[in-house]
């Protein structure tokens, strides 16, 4: 526990906070550093912004060893900081550093020597090296000596019952070994199983290679998903077979987009660095990028499809959408497709309305929002035609049988209904 001592973790997001969790339940003092006001004063006062905390899970750590500040001199009194701050993307497409760069310079004016710093935000190879390290040995430390930094992927997958926080293996890779040792050492405390690499690249890599992975495989399947329609495939019904090979196989879904940070935003880190270190693109990465944001677009198009073959137009049919956060049975809205969806539609003069049980307000466009339709029955019966865009277990469970309303499903929660339109 020397080494360790206290903590605080930069960032108290969807990453941060359970991560400040699991240290408190190890016996850690923790702070929870966040520059916004209202989620410092909301999580002080017990209550969480975050889907996989309850306000008593937040409660519970209060009552332990946990608070929550904006004030930075916390790092001062901290042996061990956590960086877990979110990395967007430009407005040209290129990794938006500014949370990082603001967290590193923060930490490098209040950090005490001999401290350990680590980093969480998912970014390029090499972020760890060339910009946290000269910012800390420009404010006078030598890295590896008198302070020490690492890299550790968040590996939070929101709102999965099985995987949480302390039962994922972490990656680990330090800018020295005694880097590596002491960073491995305080994660070992809060998880089952520490995964060591060799360096800070390789740990940044990982994060990258995961995400990429399931990026391109969806995209896979969202191409596929249309060439299937022209084959006259069954592509559910295709996947569910191949999901019975033991081996060799891993299923993937096609939808309509992609949502989240990891798919739509983390795989550019990857390629702009290719594009930029090594001065060609990464093609795999920029097919799957152009054939996942085209989803949406698509969406629209069998949609208007859809109400032609119902002898209905697309400018003023009443259009219901369950399901608007970017996974299920959260209430995660970030990057979600259904916000693209529902431009396009209003664009085309469709009258929207919406339901989601996360979700009772919904912004489309800054300033326009949708209140949720206070009954789903009475709005299911109500519509000409009913669009599932997430597969919520609310809508999953729901008696379609009883509904008459045409039902375009884009995630295969019928697969088995003759009746329903599929993707």
């Amino acid at each position: 526990m020397t080494e360790v001592g206290n903590l605080v973790v930069v960032g108290q997001g969807y990453v941060g906070l359970p991560l400040a969790q699991e240290a408190v339940q190890a016996g850690i003092h923790t702070v929870g550093l966040d520059l916004n006001e209202a989620v410092v004063d909301g999580l002080n006062d017990g209550r969480s912004h975050v889907d996989d905390l309850t306000d008593s899970d937040v409660a519970q750590m209060l009552e332990n060893s946990y608070s929550a500040t904006s004030d930075p001199v916390a790092i001062s009194q901290a042996q061990t900081i956590v960086i877990c701050v979110p990395t967007p993307l430009s407005k040209d497409g290129t990794p938006d550093m500014a949370y990082v760069n603001g967290a590193i310079e923060m930490v490098a004016n209040y950090v005490q020597p001999y401290s350990l710093v680590s980093l969480e935000s998912t970014t390029y190879p090499g972020t760890t090296e060339d910009l946290l390290k000269p910012v800390l040995e420009e404010h006078g430390f030598k890295v590896g000596y008198d302070i020490f930094l690492a890299y550790s992927p968040e590996r939070i997958n929101p709102g999965d019952e099985t995987y949480g926080f302390r039962n994922t293996p972490k990656v680990v890779g330090g800018a020295t070994k005694e880097c590596s040792r002491r960073a491995s050492a305080f994660y070992a405390m809060i998880v089952d199983e520490v995964v060591p690499v060799s360096g800070t690249r390789e740990a940044e890599m990982t994060k990258l290679i995961e995400n990429t992975y399931r990026h391109v495989n969806i995209a896979l399947m969202n191409e596929l998903v249309q060439a299937a329609r022209g084959l006259k495939v069954d592509l559910n019904e295709s996947i569910r077979a191949a999901k019975t090979k033991p081996f060799g196989y891993q299923a993937f879904y096609p939808g309509p987009g992609v949502g989240g940070h990891c798919i739509p935003i983390d795989p550019n880190y990857l390629s702009y660095t290719i594009k930029t270190e090594l001065g060609h693109p990464f093609r795999f990465v920029e097919l799957a990028q152009e054939v996942n944001q085209s989803m949406p677009a698509y969406v629209v198009s069998r949609i208007s499809d859809i109400l032609n073959s119902l002898g209905k137009p697309i400018n003023n049919s009443s259009i219901l959408l369950l399901g608007v956060t970017y996974k299920s049975n959260i209430a995660d809205q970030r990057e979600s497709p259904a916000v693209p969806i529902a431009r396009l539609l209003a664009g085309k003069g469709a009258q929207l309305s919406y339901h989601d049980p996360h979700v009772a307000k919904w912004t489309v466009l800054e300033g326009d929002d949708f209140e949720r339709v206070p009954s789903l029955d009475e709005a299911l019966q109500q519509s000409d035609l009913v669009v599932i865009l997430q597969n919520h277990s609310i809508y999953v469970e729901f008696p379609w049988v009883d509904i008459s309303t045409p039902v375009f499903d884009t995630r295969g929660v019928l697969t088995e209904n003759p009746d329903v339109y599929q993707l």
